[in-house]
């Protein structure tokens, strides 16, 4: 495989990233010339003309970067993430991903550790406690193996990945190649730390927030909301690039979307957003606080707008899956390790048959379970139905059975049986709802009919099922007194 030119990268950086947007006309004018067999000109043209457009959201967009973005942090965000990660690290992990008959991802989730300084209502790393650490030396050999598969960008879950900062930051200054990324609670981001933050420019944070100040105080404790809102003003002081990460579920869903919040998250700096649905992971999981379908399809049009409107790159971990051919797990684009080493599919599928302790990371991704979701990827034809516990849980069940998997859940393993039975009516319900939106070849719908077909295909559903679900649909409907949060931070 033929990589892009180091030197010619970085030369091309120092001069862009010094004083970009009077640059951009430049820059797209060569990327046009360079493109001989024109197959990419009609893109680079438009993108010419969204980003020159001053009225464009996404012209706002690179105008906050250069003002408010140290040029070393959009350096890095360049070479480390765009050049390194995705023009020579993805066609590289494909290239291995035929030669060895498995998923090579793009990215790999990793947990340095399942300590957190907080206990939020609803999280399954909370019931974990302090017991479980990956060493800095595993974690480096990681992403050392990870490299030689083309893998450029690691992102850090918990627990609180940041009670291990010392060790990350080393990490960061170890693999100056590599792009970092932490979903962070941000009560202990410093000053200190976004020095060195910048220092290292290769690093970016995303704060779980989960709405104004009364819902994230409620499930992350007392005075968390200003901890966290104090945390992005000194990474904007710093001139740092970061988002926000929310978990959105039946109760909270229209408030962490809704212009007030977003708006607010764009003004205190934020660049990015990573939405995340409510799954049920534990055996105490509670099913009420799944989204309807409506909810979901309501999602899935908002983040459109929020992208098309809002200088903010806005994602839906599910409802995006048209973009990513279905699921993105299993190794196909991510995988996950925990930290007791065991490597997973996700995040949210607790299964295993390996330990990176006693694995080579390839050895990993040619287990059995990795294997079995190579094999029936996708697991739906609708784009929109992509995740095999939450849109196909018979599926998943499937695959943990024929690969012998066995339940990685630290504290109370759980039967696959009993995981999916927390699902499949969520699955059934969403599934004509999913058919209304899937994304057609031609011309998409207006927004309106769209939005008229979900309602009419929803109310059919509930109709149809009324007789016999009516019960359980009124213990649903109960308020929580005690809603969710997501896993990581």
């Amino acid at each position: 495989m033929k990589k892009v030119p180091k030197a010619a990268v970085s030369l091309l950086l120092n001069y862009f990233v010094d004083d970009p947007l009077p640059k951009l006309p430049k820059l797209l004018t060569l990327a046009e010339t360079l493109d001989r067999g024109h197959k990419r000109t009609n893109k680079i043209r438009r993108l010419r003309e969204i980003l020159m457009d001053e009225n464009n959201n996404w012209h706002l967009f690179v105008k906050k970067l250069a003002e408010e973005v140290d040029p070393k942090c959009l350096k890095k965000l360049v070479e480390c993430f765009f050049v390194n990660s995705m023009l020579d690290g993805i066609p590289l992990a494909h290239e291995l991903s035929e030669k060895y008959d498995g998923n090579i991802p793009w990215v790999i989730l990793m947990d340095p550790t399942t300590a957190c300084n907080l206990s939020c209502v609803g999280c399954w790393a909370a019931e974990y406690g302090k017991n479980y650490n990956l060493s800095y030396e595993m974690l480096d050999s990681i992403i050392r193996q990870g490299k030689e598969l083309g893998i450029h960008f690691y992102i850090f879950s918990g627990g609180e990945p940041l009670v291990r900062k010392k060790d990350i930051l080393r990490l960061c200054r170890a693999h100056q190649d590599c792009y970092f990324f932490a979903f962070t609670n941000g009560t202990l981001v410093d000053d200190e730390f976004c020095q060195e933050l910048r220092k290292l420019g290769n690093f970016a944070l995303a704060f779980s927030i989960e709405g104004n100040r009364e819902e994230t105080d409620f499930r992350r404790g007392q005075g968390t909301y200003q901890k966290v809102i104090e945390a992005m003003d000194r990474m904007k002081a710093h001139k740092l690039f970061y988002g926000y990460s929310a978990c959105y579920h039946r109760y909270n869903t229209e408030n962490v979307v809704s212009d007030e919040f977003v708006d607010d998250m764009i003004a205190r700096g934020c660049r990015y957003a990573w939405y995340f649905t409510y799954i049920p992971i534990g055996k105490s999981a509670r099913t009420d606080l799944l989204v309807t379908p409506e909810q979901r399809a309501f999602m899935y049009k908002r983040i459109h707008e929020v992208r098309a409107t809002k200088p903010l790159f806005a994602m839906d971990f599910w409802n995006d899956g048209q973009y990513a051919y279905g699921c993105v797990a299993g190794g196909k684009r991510y995988l996950h390790i925990n930290a007791a080493g065991d490597v997973e599919p996700c995040a949210f599928i607790h299964y295993s048959n390996v330990n990176i302790h006693n694995v080579s990371l390839l050895e990993a991704l040619k287990s059995p379970i990795f294997m079995a979701y190579r094999h029936r990827q996708p697991f739906n034809d609708n784009p929109l139905r992509p995740c095999p516990l939450l849109d196909n849980p018979e599926i998943l069940v499937d695959m943990v059975k024929e690969s012998g998997a066995k339940s990685t859940d630290m504290e109370a393993p759980e039967d696959v049986e009993e995981l999916t039975a927390k699902t499949r009516e969520a699955a059934r319900k969403w599934a004509p709802v999913a058919e209304q939106l899937r994304p057609r070849p031609k011309a998409a719908q207006p927004a309106e009919a769209a939005q008229a077909q979900v309602t009419q295909t929803t109310q059919a559903a509930q109709a149809a099922e009324q007789a016999t679900q009516q019960t359980a649909e009124q213990a649903e409907a109960q308020p929580p007194t005690q809603p969710p949060t997501p896993p990581s931070a």
